[in-house]
């Protein structure tokens, strides 16, 4: 999506102009005497932690969803969480027990142009699943659980919700905050809404809204060359920054399709944090509008104890991995499978399974390419039925990290992996099997930016560290500029698009 639009571009210029006074993150390299690293797990008793499985962002048909929100808890004491936030659009989860509590207009509104049937079925004070598991509530302090006839638990995280219901997917998700916008806004009116009551937020899934999810190639996703990919980057990094509430983004929900990209965006946005010795956190989440999307995405909340505080406090400081089963990104896919090649042999299993994905993804991607020069632009990609790489089979686990200042490594101790993937300032510089698990990072002096994280791949998905800032203690903060052009910035990309087309289409009348 490169504008190819002399006209686009005099449209932009004013734009592009301010932007420019702001720096793209630079990937230079750091040195690595007495370094120091920024562990977001440092305070972590990894013999003492529970690890509980949460359900940040979810769907009933309140806004959006197929499932009543009855049906949506069974599925989510089926699948073994611990924790659960009901997000639905414009809709601030108030009970889970009472259908009265709170408003219902977007769903109401939603009712009119057929997305939802809005048959609402709350749980009432106690009751049966439809499976035959009983169920009952109680109130501890300001925390409500949810608690199943065989003894598990299900904490309901307060005020879920995924505000800016009437904006075009510039969606963001709060918690622990009486807070909702359901006029027209943007992202900032919702981080900042958010940041004064006192909750949390994320930007969800940003590849729908910039459009990163449309490209067939990681490398032409947010291409900071490109004015509008430059916008939609110092925009959302500049909300992030200034509001410490915002915790991050959205780096993989539901099957991936619309955040195949987004690692980079994150990728991005950590190697402009770190120059200020700062970092951004990422979640993963199902965004489940049907039943079968509920157990693909999660973050597991490192805290000794299942309450709101210690969900707010973990989500705070970076105390949790974020967690899927599905890889929908080719050029990531290629890399994993080369990995397996190397390490455990051509005739492996799980590499045969990613080579193969591979390979389909590939065709289905120059295809689309080729189709794409001689019609549009943004050619819908399903990327192999908008799964990639999808397993429900056991999920890979991290089960510690420890950090040695003093010999410059880092370990990740996992199980149900296979490998584990390095990355720093976006570029993978290291994979080792998950039995070994540890970069030293005196042995990748030449390639080691800002920062570097961990991702571990196995079988049953994919499971993300957040990162660990190099030297932050060296670093001084660095100003941040960015440019917000409201509520109707969307339209950037689709001009950008259009324009394309248009310099598309003249070319092809002179050829």
């Amino acid at each position: 999506m490169k504008i190819k639009s002399f006209i686009f571009k005099a449209a932009c210029t004013a734009m592009s102009a301010v932007m420019l006074c702001s720096s793209i993150p630079a990937f230079a390299a750091a040195e690595v005497d007495d370094i120091t690293i920024s562990n977001p797990y440092a305070n972590v008793d990894w013999a003492n932690v529970n690890q509980y499985k949460t359900a940040l962002h979810t769907h009933t048909n309140a806004s959006d969803g197929d499932q009543t929100l009855r049906e949506s808890l069974e599925r989510h004491y089926e699948t073994g969480f611990d924790i659960v936030s009901i997000t639905d659009h414009g809709t601030v989860d108030y009970s889970w027990s009472d259908a009265d509590a709170g408003s219902k207009f977007i769903g109401k509104a939603l009712k009119l142009f057929g997305r939802t049937d809005f048959k609402l079925d709350y749980l009432g004070e106690s009751g049966t699943f439809a499976k035959g598991m009983t169920y009952k509530f109680e109130k501890r302090g300001d925390d409500d659980y949810l608690v199943m006839g065989d003894g598990r638990e299900i904490l309901k995280i307060p005020y879920g919700i995924e505000n800016n219901a009437v904006s075009v997917n510039a969606h963001v998700n709060s918690w622990f905050a009486d807070y909702s916008n359901n006029f027209l806004c943007d992202y900032k009116n919702a981080v900042k809404g958010v940041d004064k009551a006192g909750g949390l937020s994320v930007i969800n899934h940003p590849g729908e809204y910039s459009k990163a999810r449309y490209e067939l190639f990681t490398d032409d996703a947010y291409n900071l060359s490109d004015p509008a990919y430059k916008y939609y980057f110092q925009k959302i990094y500049g909300l992030v920054n200034k509001y410490d509430s915002c915790i991050g983004v959205d780096i993989n929900s539901k099957g991936d399709d619309r955040t195949r990209n987004d690692r980079k965006f994150w990728d991005l946005m950590l190697t402009k944090a770190a120059e200020s010795g700062k970092t951004v956190y990422a979640i993963a989440s199902s965004d489940a509008h049907q039943l079968n999307k509920i157990d693909t995405g999660c973050v597991y909340i490192l805290a000794k104890n299942k309450t709101s505080a210690d969900v707010k406090a973990a989500l705070a400081n970076g105390e949790f991995f974020a967690s899927s089963t599905c890889v929908n990104n080719g050029d990531e896919l290629a890399q994993i499978a080369a990995s397996l090649k190397e390490l455990y042999g051509e005739n492996d299993e799980l590499y045969i399974t990613i080579a193969d994905i591979c390979e389909r993804y590939e065709a289905e991607r120059t295809a689309k390419a080729q189709k794409a020069k001689k019609s549009n632009v943004g050619v819908k990609f399903s990327a192999i039925d908008n799964d990639g790489y999808f397993c429900a089979n056991s999920r890979p686990a991290i089960n510690s990290v420890v950090v040695d200042d003093n010999e410059n490594t880092i370990k990740v101790n996992s199980e149900n992996t296979a490998i584990v993937r390095w990355i720093s300032d976006g570029k993978l510089i290291a994979t080792t099997k998950a039995s070994d698990g540890m970069i030293d990072l005196d042995d990748y002096k030449d390639v080691l930016g800002g920062y570097v994280r961990a991702e571990v791949f196995g079988e049953g998905g994919i499971m993300y560290t957040q990162s660990f800032t190099i030297n932050a203690d060296q670093k001084t903060e660095q100003k941040n500029h960015f440019v917000n052009l409201g509520m109707f910035d969307f339209m950037i990309m689709d001009f950008n698009l259009y324009f394309a087309l248009l310099a598309r289409g003249i070319k092809g009348l002179f050829s």
